[in-house]
């Protein structure tokens, strides 16, 4: 099984841009309004479709789960030496666990995240629901050169 995402975006070149660093692979297929990525890993079926739009949709956000910490990192790491800007938080509680994540966001504000759940929050505890985007818990922000 492959996941498939379809995105509208304003700009489709400078979503190619962005889509290549982010995955770290180029599109399979563009046209003028058209850029098709096809990527064994994560494995994802990526279109992105320009078209006009005012603001996003019901979209909050879109995410890869990895297995461990050192994951995030080494994707953080990847995704700074690719040029785009980063935002790490770590040891944050978030829908109800503790997790380490990676942010990054494309040209139409689109967030991606990267993350692994370190442990869960017990059920008879409250938790942070205002952590799906990036907020004032960051640990730090990391940009390319």
């Amino acid at each position: 099984m492959k996941m498939h995402i379809s995105l509208n975006v304003s700009d489709v070149r400078s979503s190619i841009e962005f889509y290549s660093r982010l995955l770290g692979a180029g599109p399979v297929k563009v046209r003028d309004d058209y850029a098709k990525f096809d990527v064994a890993s994560p494995n994802l079926n990526l279109s992105l479709n320009q078209v006009e739009f005012k603001g996003g949709g019901s979209l909050s956000h879109l995410g890869l789960q990895v297995r461990s910490g050192a994951e995030v990192k080494g994707i953080a790491d990847k995704w700074t030496a690719a040029g785009l800007e980063t935002l790490k938080q770590e040891q944050i509680e978030c829908c109800y666990a503790v997790q380490d994540k990676v942010w990054a966001t494309d040209p139409d504000g689109n967030r991606w995240e990267v993350f692994v759940v370190l442990s869960d929050v017990p059920e008879d505890e409250s938790s942070d629901m205002d952590c799906c985007s990036p907020s004032s818990k960051l640990v730090g922000i990391s940009r390319a050169n």
